[in-house]
């Protein structure tokens, strides 16, 4: 179909879980309160990204990447992106490649959030590789966020130490977090496909056995109360005008001019407290600010953008959609509607759109009913986050793929 968008195929033939894994119990006894080892809880691990691909990943501009090098008892890390000719020069120090987002380079890494969907989606954030050479680390450090640690590829020796905060001492050090004291409680070995589960607060310090030493983190996001205030009275502000003002015309005459009286500090705190206590306009800010890519800079749109027409003929033919990896889907049920919200922008869905957000939010990848076809409003929908670059449309073709 001209300018339509194709997808690439989604990796393997069946989603990854995790076998004998007691999700209810998990959620109970360890989500946010104390570390977890699993081991190898896959039908079949395989390492998903070869080192030299990581390497080419941190050598591109618009890839977060960092590269942390031991040397003199110290860590010393380099932004990316990263010459080509800068792994080669590295020596005996043990050092480690980290590359953010990587799910959303990679489909085969994308599939490893699967089996964590527990967790709702909007508290995901993306997955981490590191590659390490023998005894490379980044140093005993905290997390303000839960993170699941999957070994990939050769092992590490993690350390599980106290718990922590921002009063924790750490060491002086322009780039990383490192904690001043670190005082171990567990040790494990970890294996290719072993998981290690860490929640927030916790010290940890991962540091490689050998060479070819591949972690995934597959980290969540916590926003901070200070971001939450910040971001929902910024979108307060933008709605209020300078004719929305403080009035007493019940006014009357007090003792000592001098006083704040009470009925007037009720009445300036409920003028504040009235807008602050909006849930539907919360909810919408909310889910428009969680649903913002990470990396907006990224632009996933198609070369050339599909019509109404276009998408009713791949609508009719059942065509299998598929989500960006790169892009945010989350949902919140109104009194009538459903309000979508796709990469920051929301969307007011009822009938079979409503239905079909549901469906986008739920699964990566979905089959259209062409009973679909005369909806306007699922057409006008499908049309804009094609264009967006949040949807596409599966193929075999592999040039036809999302670009880098």
């Amino acid at each position: 179909m001209a300018g339509a968008r194709r997808a690439p195929p989604l990796p393997g033939e069946t989603p990854m879980h995790l076998h004998d894994f007691d999700i209810d119990l998990f959620l109970r006894d360890y989500w946010q309160q104390k570390p977890l080892l699993i081991r190898n809880p896959w039908a079949q691990w395989s390492n998903p990204l070869a080192p030299e691909e990581l390497a080419g990943l941190a050598c591109e501009e618009g890839v977060e990447s960092r590269l942390v090098v031991q040397a003199d008892g110290d860590w010393k890390m380099e932004q990316g992106p990263l010459a080509e000719d800068r792994f080669a020069a590295l020596g005996a120090s043990p050092w480690t490649l980290l590359v953010q987002a990587v799910d959303h380079q990679v489909p085969e890494v994308a599939a490893l959030i699967a089996p964590f969907r527990f967790i709702p989606d909007w508290r995901i954030d993306d997955v981490m590789v590191s590659y390490a050479s023998d005894g490379g680390g980044v140093g005993p450090h905290f997390d303000q966020y839960d993170v699941f640690l999957i070994q990939g590829a050769g092992r590490r020796r993690w350390r599980i130490g106290q718990a922590c905060d921002d009063s924790s001492p750490q060491r002086p050090h322009a780039d990383l977090r490192l904690l001043a004291t670190f005082d171990a409680t567990d040790e494990w070995v970890l294996e290719p496909g072993d998981i290690l589960y860490v929640p927030p607060g916790i010290a940890h310090d991962g540091v490689a056995v050998g060479d070819d030493c591949m972690t995934y983190s597959v980290g969540f996001r916590a926003p901070a109360r200070s971001e939450l205030i910040e971001g929902w009275t910024d979108r307060l502000l933008e709605g209020l005008g300078e004719d929305d003002r403080y009035a007493d015309p019940a006014l009357a005459r007090q003792a000592n001019p001098g006083e704040i009286a009470p009925a007037a500090l009720a009445r300036l705190q409920a003028m504040v407290l009235e807008q602050l206590g909006d849930p539907a306009g919360f909810a919408r800010w909310f889910g428009e600010y969680s649903s913002t890519r990470k990396y907006p800079e990224i632009d996933w749109a198609p070369e050339e953008a599909i019509d109404a027409a276009s998408m009713q003929a791949l609508v009719a033919e059942g065509a299998p959609l598929r989500r960006n990896p790169a892009s945010r889907f989350a949902f919140v049920r109104a009194e009538d509607a459903i309000m979508l919200f796709v990469d920051g922008a929301s969307h007011d869905c009822t009938g079979a759109s409503a239905a079909l957000a549901q469906q986008l939010c739920a699964d990566d990848a979905l089959d259209l009913d062409p009973a679909l076809v005369d909806d306007d409003a699922v057409i006008a929908l499908l049309v804009l986050l094609h264009n967006q670059g949040s949807i596409a449309f599966e193929d075999d073709e592999e040039d036809d793929a999302w670009d880098d």
